[in-house]
Parts: structure tokens; sequence; C-alpha cells
């Protein structure tokens, strides 16, 4: 797939909505470390130094959407407990999700608690229900979706096999979108497929394929086999079958399985990546790409989260950088690892690098004056931009314009922008720590004292430059403008 094909499906990654049906559930990790084992039993004692939560199941599909720049619906079901509190609060972080989670007295919110000890997982503990939902809350989770398809271009089903997915509703959720018109991808549980029978794309991974089929799956071709005769009893129009190591197989129609080998480097922490590989693909169709284009940036992302540890997500700005051809691209869009990279080799040949950043959501001449001021503060200019989740955080939920990839293009095009880099927190303190510019750079209207990253700038002996800002231009004042002319 040419970059700049996959560049055009990554721009369109904001502009699309989902709807996510599925087991919502918590995630706990409690990292710690092990220096006994216990007299007690032949077990580690963690001694926990800390402990981290974040959305698991559908909703970590959610929250990988979200991370990708898409606008998400879940719907799910929840108990009456602290742990559906937890959760909540987690999910209300992002605001480009729109929870409408069903609580359930009879049940608890689902929740994996991870022990890690010294990098390494040493015990899962799980409270949780896997009994189907009932009948008066099947019956709350069919209107809801019903009532949710609409808003949405392509829906997804990720069944944990917690008890939310039956096959009624699961029946129900496939034949809502069928009526409205709506793709339909199921990251599947259950090894009876025929559960799932309408489907646009079912994405099994090689196991599940192969108890699923009763055949083995073990190269490619065996998978395309599998694969073929679920395709031929039209279960479904396509499936993604995704082979951990080994990459993924795209099967579909009458066309010759096509097989996508691994893009993962290392692999740390295979948890959530299966998430991620539903929450790209149904991005990049909801784009309009083909199966073979969003299951390509799937397996990209795929690469990329399994580096990462715990229920990690990828950002469109990573997928950029590990397509860019070589390791470097023309149009200076990067991976945080290639910048790094750039800005020590810079340094060891004794130039000085700057840095800025912001969100530069429809660059205006302001822009321009500032990224021009901040090169001439240094031989080499590194601008962060803040991804589509961030600014969201930052702006409100119909902010960004322009998605993060569209405000990378634009930024890498003007001259005096040396690299490009995306950051998902809401402050670059993050990323100077890591980059370690010569200059911060910053418009005027801050001081020392409230310049993110000044501190640590100046600690290292480098420089914070405040420079002038051209007055009269402000793209907030343009968006509030713009949208006072439309409703008008």
């Amino acid at each position: 797939m040419q970059f700049d094909s996959s560049l055009r499906l990554l721009k369109g990654f904001h502009r699309a909505r989902v709807l996510v049906i599925g087991d919502v559930m918590l995630d706990r990790f409690v990292y710690g470390a092990v220096e006994r084992i216990s007299p007690e039993a032949p077990i580690p004692v963690v001694r926990v130094e800390r402990t981290a939560d974040m959305p698991g199941g559908a909703a970590n599909v959610a929250r990988n959407l979200a991370d990708l720049g898409g606008r998400v619906i879940l719907v799910g079901v929840v108990g009456r407990d602290p742990t559906a509190d937890d959760l909540s609060e987690r999910l209300a972080a992002l605001p480009t999700i729109e929870a409408r989670l069903i609580a359930d007295h009879s049940r608890p919110t689902s929740l994996k608690t991870r022990y890690v000890a010294d990098g390494q997982q040493v015990m899962r503990a799980d409270r949780e229900s896997c009994e189907p939902v009932t009948a008066t809350v099947a019956r709350r989770l069919a209107e809801a979706l019903e009532a949710a398809v609409a808003e949405a271009d392509i829906v997804v089903l990720s069944d944990y096999a917690k008890g939310v997915l039956t096959d009624d509703v699961t029946r129900a959720a496939i034949e809502a979108a069928r009526r409205a018109g709506k793709r339909v991808i199921v990251d599947p549980k259950s090894k009876q497929l025929a559960k799932y029978r309408g489907a646009s794309v079912i994405t099994p991974n090689r196991l599940e394929l192969k108890e699923a089929s009763g055949q083995e799956c073990a190269t490619p071709a065996q998978v395309a086999a599998a694969g073929r005769r679920f395709l031929d009893e039209r279960l479904c129009e396509s499936l993604v079958v995704t082979l951990g190591k080994d990459g993924m197989s795209v099967i579909e129609g009458d066309e010759a399985a096509f097989y996508l080998p691994t893009a993962a480097r290392q692999v740390f922490d295979v948890s959530g990546a299966g998430d991620t590989v539903v929450a790209a693909l149904a991005l990049g169709l909801a784009a309009g790409g083909d199966l073979v284009e969003a299951a390509h940036l799937a397996n990209v992302a795929a690469g990329l989260v399994v580096a990462k540890r715990g229920t990690a997500t990828v950002t469109t700005g990573e997928i950029m950088g590990a397509l860019a051809p070589g390791g470097t691209d023309p149009s200076k869009l990067f991976s945080l690892d290639t910048v790094r990279s750039m800005v020590r080799a810079w340094r060891s040949d004794g130039l000085k690098v700057a840095f800025t950043n912001g969100c530069f959501d429809l660059l205006h001449p302001g822009h321009i004056s500032l990224l021009d001021q901040a090169r001439h503060a240094a031989d080499r200019l590194v601008v962060g931009i803040n991804a589509d989740i961030s600014v969201s955080r930052l702006k409100g939920p119909n902010r960004p314009v322009q998605s993060e990839v569209a405000r990378a293009i634009v930024l890498s095009a003007i001259k005096s922008v040396d690299a490009v880099v995306i950051f998902t927190e809401d402050t670059p303190l993050e990323l100077i720590e890591m980059l370690e510019p010569d200059v911060l750079v910053k418009g005027a209207d801050y001081t020392l004292e409230t310049v993110v990253g000044a501190q640590f700038v100046r600690g290292r002996g480098g420089r914070v430059v405040l420079v002038e800002l051209l007055g009269g231009y402000s793209t907030t004042e343009t968006v509030r403008r713009v949208a006072g002319t439309a409703s008008g």
C-alpha cells in the first residue's frame, strides 16, 4: 500500500463515527516488586508500588478508536458498584466517547486485575459474571443500539463472552445495522461463528478460527482454507484473521486470500492487541478504504501496540511514523523514536535544536510567524502537535476541525519546520524531556513561569525564547465565526 494512500485514509479517521457494543470492563494493573517468597505458600510476595486503571474489553475498543481520532458511541452493561464508577470516570476523560452504559444491579462490572512485578505479570484476578444478561437488559440493549446505529458510520461488536452479546442481542445488532445500511465488524469469542451470521467482517485469531472450523490453521494457506468455508456458507462477507507474530490474512469474496506479514518489531505485551486491530480496521473502512487497505493499517497498528506495556493504544501519528519509507519521509512526519534519533544526530553535528508546540488547527499567519521565529532561534526546529484526542480534551468535543494527520501534513510543508511529531498528552512536557531541546519557543503571551518545560530546558543550560505574536489571528475565534455564519 502506498504511503500517500495510507495518509488519505488516516486523514479520514477523525470524520468517522463508530458504534461499539459489547462487554465493557475495567483493566486494573497493580505494579510492584517481588523481593521474597511467602512463608505461607510457595508464591511470590508483591510489594505494591502503584495501581493504574484503564477501560478494557469493548471499552478498550472505544478507547483505541478515540486515540486514533474517531468518535464513538459505546453501548454496554455495568453493575452498580465502585468498579462501574471507576470505569465511567475513565471514559468521561475521553471527550470523543459517548458512553451509553446500562446499569444492572444483578451482576458486577467486569474487572480484570493484573499483578505486574519487575516487568512480568505474575497473576491475574477476574471479578465478573459470564451469565447471559436478562431478557429485560437485552431489550434495553436492543433499544439503545437501534437508536444509536443511525448516528454511526460503522458498527463494531466486541464479544468477550461475558454475557452481553447473547444470540438475541447479537442478531438484533446485526439486523439493525443492516436495515440502516451500515457494515458490521465482529471481534468474536464464540466458537460458533454462526452466531454472527450477517456480519460484514469477522476478525477471529488463529486459535479461534481453528476451533470454529475444526481445521488446522498453522500456515496462511490453511488459514485461508478454513476461512473460505465460512464464506461459502455465506456466514459473512469477509474474514480478517490475526496470526500473532505471523501477521494477518484477509479472506473475502472470490478473491485469493491476501497475507500481510507481521509489522511487529518487538513484543512486550499483547493485552488488548485485538482491540487495536478492530478499531483501526473499522476506521479504515469508515474512511473509505477497501478491506485490504484497512487491514494494512490495522496490521501496522497491532505491531506498534504490542511493543507497549499494559492495555495500550496507538495514534495515527505513530502509524504515520511506522509507514514512512525507510524510516524517514520527505514530508517530515516522524515517529517519536525517529525524531529522538534525529535530534541526537543533529546535536552530535554541533547543531542547536529548537522545539515549539501547539494544536495548529486551521493554520493561520500568526502560526507561520511563530514558526519562522522559532526556526531562527536555532539550526533545526521540531514541532510537536496535540493529537486529536488531546485537542478534544483541551478545546471541546467538536475540535479539532482538522485531523492530526491533516495538521501534521500542512505543518510539514512549511519550510521552517524540520520535523513534526504528534503527542497524546495534554502538555508536551514528556516529549520535551525525551527530546531535550536546546531552545524552547512559545509566544509572548506566555511568561517564563507558565511555559511548560521551561524549568527542565533551563536546568540543562538551554534557553526559553518568547517570540512576538502577529496580532489579529485566533483559531478559536475563526471557528466561532464560521459556526455563527453557518447557523445564520
